[in-house]
């Protein structure tokens, strides 16, 4: 059985996955864009 804190501990890691999952994909998406385009004006 768990204690509420190892309950907790685990939902703010998942919370802060999923936060960070969020926030990461669409940065590396523009970054990857960016690229494209720069090696498309400078290629």
């Amino acid at each position: 059985m768990q204690n509420d804190s190892q309950t907790t501990r685990q939902t703010s890691s998942a919370r802060l996955i999923l936060f960070w999952a969020y926030v990461l994909i669409p940065l590396a998406w523009g970054v990857v864009n960016t690229l494209r385009q720069a090696m498309k004006l400078f290629g």
